[in-house]
């Protein structure tokens, strides 16, 4: 199925827009003055035609993010931003090409720093399994973004997914048709490229088999790795596609949990109810009352607070990443519980954000107080 042969429908308009929103948080993190890499690399593999009966695709979207830094771009000295957008149809390369000619030479900012060889684009026609390998060893060795925006899952194979993970210098987005895993998970073809349990795959319900596939793909993680891996399913008529994010530094991971949830305020991680969250509002006449993700990550969060297991903001900083949440869920719990008595700390705020954690090294403590 080629996806530029209908219109957008709001899920891709979804995931297009996750991208954009990803791309940014992303850039502002590595144009800056302390830092000592200067050579950025924004990879799209998959870019199609640029634009789509009107709408911005991926590249163009890349390319206003990258317009809306150059005051900041300007500032620094050295600094070369590299982009790559692989389109392997040749038509849609050819309007790709035009596209993203036509948008630089509409702004002024854009057309000096690629004169100036600051912006670099570079736009290919070629299959995925081709360039992918000759690109490999940049995103390795630069603070890379990729984009994987493939029609299937193909290129999730472990070759890929692999080179991916074990970069310590790169986020990456993989949009995956994860409905693909429900029909064909017990098929040799399925199965070279990923080896998930068919019984356990009958046995998830459906609105969970992007999550499903998560499970699978962290279980493939080196047992010494620091990549996290989240999810965000996209719900689409009645299939489920979906985006695995990972990033090997606490800040993309902070960054991405931050876009998520801007886009979804009841559960951040899908662009419908998949908790069914809306019906836990009420009390049920024989049972207690259901929690929300939010409220049961709040509730977990004080226990462990109150037990000891969380001491610092640190701790609970790490324990919001581990469980996908944004550092306001926690911020909001721990000043409840200092208002309530229950624990003391230095100061006004409960400090959980990567900023005071791992950059300004503001470590404090939060004292339980006996009751």
């Amino acid at each position: 199925m080629d996806l530029h042969d209908k219109p957008f429908d709001s899920g891709t308009i979804t995931k297009l827009n996750l991208f954009e929103k990803y791309t940014e948080e992303w850039l502002p993190t590595f144009i800056m003055p302390q830092r000592n890499q200067k050579s950025l690399w924004i990879f799209d593999f998959f870019a199609g035609p640029g634009y789509h009966e009107g709408i911005e695709g991926s590249p163009i979207r890349i390319l206003k993010q990258i317009k809306r830094q150059l005051p900041h771009i300007l500032d620094q000295q050295n600094l070369s931003i590299n982009v790559l957008f692989n389109e392997k149809d040749h038509d849609k390369y050819l309007h790709l090409k035009k596209s993203c000619n036509d948008y630089i030479i509409q702004d002024d900012g854009l057309k000096n720093v690629q004169e100036h060889k600051i912006l670099n684009i570079h736009i290919k026609n070629c299959d995925f399994t081709e360039i992918f390998p000759q690109y490999e060893n940049i995103i390795n060795n630069h603070p890379s973004l990729v984009f994987l925006d493939q029609n299937g899952i193909k290129f999730i194979a472990e070759p890929y997914f692999n080179a991916l993970v074990n970069s310590q210098m790169t986020d990456f987005l993989y949009y995956i048709s994860t409905s693909y895993i429900r029909r064909f998970a017990d098929t040799p073809e399925f199965q070279k490229y990923i080896d998930v349990d068919p019984e356990k795959v009958k046995e998830t319900p459906y609105n969970f088999i992007h999550k499903f596939l998560l499970d699978h793909l962290r279980s493939k993680l080196p047992k010494d790795s620091s990549m996290r891996l989240y999810p965000f399913s996209i719900k689409k008529n009645s299939n489920i596609y979906g985006i695995i994010f990972g990033s090997s530094h606490a800040r993309g991971a902070e960054k991405f949990l931050k876009t998520a949830w801007s886009m979804n305020k009841v559960n951040g991680e899908a662009n419908f109810d998949i908790d069914d969250d809306a019906s836990k509002g009420q009390l049920l006449i024989f049972e207690d009352k259901q929690l929300t993700k939010i409220e049961k990550f709040r509730r977990s969060l004080r226990d462990k607070i109150l037990c000891g297991e969380i001491k610092t903001n640190e701790d609970a900083f790490n324990f919001v990443l581990d469980q996908g949440h944004i550092p306001t869920h926690a911020a909001d719990e721990i000043k409840a519980m200092k208002k309530d008595g229950l624990i003391s700390y230095d100061g006004a705020s409960p400090l959980v954000t990567y900023k005071q954690v791992y950059q300004d090294k503001r470590i404090i403590e939060y004292k339980v107080l006996s009751r």
